[in-house]
């Protein structure tokens, strides 16, 4: 189908606005650009039932974090969820909305961690702040108010791909355990010479250059792409891993790769379902305050972790394609 009419009206005004796109803007502006465009399409921030700054001991030096407690007393589950931004841009503001509409929506206490930035902190320094938070949680979760035994992993974008590769690293060290993982359009192989790679070049629209701009600041060596924790799609085995929720978006140089994924982990036996998206972009699941489909999206992401959070085996179901 067509872009959804929503998407091209937000492409008409970048075009009408002459933005350039964030890989030719340097770092600080592109960080910048990022966050500003990110609040002005998450729309009004949701109030949760409260909200506690936290710090967080990191493998190299105290992590930001911010807990999100749902309403309603009893031990909540908890979800971790990682920001994306390619691993270059973005802080635990830029997840704000998301995670304020999840927690309501799920009911649970949803915890954002600023995790160490790439190119000042290449491969693996994210990843190893992502799994000590989780180790942290599956410790510290009764402190929040949380349930150790009902923990989730989950992100979008370069955080979806965080998300997963904590899941591995989680097997190859024995824990934490996870309930679930929630991938929105995650980055899983660098390597990926894909339709959706080749095809999606609108430089309005997040492209095929915006993914090599993401990975050449992440990797210190484009070798280290090769390593299944950068590009979980080369992990030779995905079995035992946590059920998964994998959402996509038709128009998204990363979605070939994203539902690759999903076929692996099902191959594997892994419980999971995979959604695509129709007419949607990369990033509409941040931009709920202005898509329908990313309102849509926010809602079928929390259905499927309040199912996991009750029924942690719950069977595979069949990947389908969403009509928000």
């Amino acid at each position: 189908m067509p872009l959804d009419p929503q998407v091209q009206a937000l492409r008409e005004r970048r075009a009408a606005s002459a933005a350039a796109p964030l890989y030719e803007l340097s770092l600080e502006q592109a960080r910048e650009g990022d966050l500003a465009d990110i609040r002005a399409a998450a729309g009004d921030p949701e109030p949760v039932a409260e909200v506690i700054e936290l710090t967080i001991p990191g493998p190299a030096g105290p992590l930001p974090a911010r807990a999100y407690r749902a309403a309603g007393g009893g031990a909540q589950p908890v979800l971790l969820y990682l920001f994306g931004g390619g691993w270059t841009l973005g802080t635990i503001d830029t997840s704000d909305a998301i995670c304020r509409a999840l927690t309501n929506a799920v009911g649970c206490t949803t915890v954002a961690v600023g995790y160490r930035l790439a190119p000042e902190h290449p491969f693996p320094a994210a990843l190893e702040d992502c799994w000590t938070t989780a180790r942290w949680l599956a410790d510290h979760a009764a402190e929040l108010g949380g349930d150790p035994h009902r923990l989730a992993i989950g992100g979008d974008s370069a955080g979806g791909n965080l998300a997963a590769a904590v899941t591995l690293l989680a097997k190859e060290r024995s824990g934490p355990a996870l309930s679930h993982q929630l991938l929105v359009y995650p980055n899983t192989d660098q390597f990926a010479d894909t339709p959706s790679r080749r095809e999606n070049t609108d430089p309005l629209l997040f492209n095929h250059r915006s993914v090599a701009w993401y990975w050449s600041h992440y990797l210190a060596d484009p070798e280290d792409g090769r390593n299944p924790l950068a590009s979980p799609l080369l992990a030779k085995d995905l079995a035992e891993l946590p059920p998964a929720t994998v959402i996509t978006a038709e128009y998204d140089p990363l979605r070939d790769e994203g539902e690759q994924y999903a076929e692996r982990l099902r191959e594997a036996g892994v419980p999971v379902q995979a959604t695509r998206y129709p007419g949607m972009v990369h990033g509409f699941f941040a931009m709920s305050g202005v898509l329908d489909g990313g309102r849509a999206a926010i809602a079928h992401a929390a259905q499927r972790l309040r199912e996991a959070f009750e029924e942690p085996s719950r069977t595979d179901e069949p990947s389908g394609e969403a009509r928000p």
